[in-house]
């Protein structure tokens, strides 16, 4: 893998990422206001991001496995724990938009 060519695919698993990331924070926030249909549709749009990155990341596992290196580094590191993070997160939110329905239940 050239260079360069490694490095768009970190800054596509690294934006991605941090797109699912902000739109989970938005789902979350929707949720908040009662707008659970806004809620519903951040999350999808986040799905979406994070299937992008990980087809980005199952690139770079397709290449490794097949023989081809690449040199590891700090943002490829970052990349990847930035993706680990945003699912984390991901699920976190959604248990949140529960707990927020079911608030808004009761009121």
């Amino acid at each position: 893998m050239e260079e360069t060519e490694g490095f768009e695919v970190v800054m596509g698993l690294i934006m991605h990422s941090g797109n699912a990331k902000s739109l989970g924070m938005e789902a979350v926030q929707a949720a908040k206001n009662g707008d659970f249909k806004a809620a519903g549709q951040k999350l999808e749009e986040a799905n979406e991001e994070i299937v992008q990155a990980h087809h980005a990341q199952t690139g770079l596992l397709t290449q490794e496995a097949s023989g081809e290196t690449f040199k590891v580094t700090l943002l490829m590191i970052h990349a990847q724990d930035h993706l680990m993070n945003t699912i984390t997160f991901l699920d976190l939110a959604k248990e949140l938009i529960d707990v927020h329905k079911i608030l808004n239940q009761s009121e």
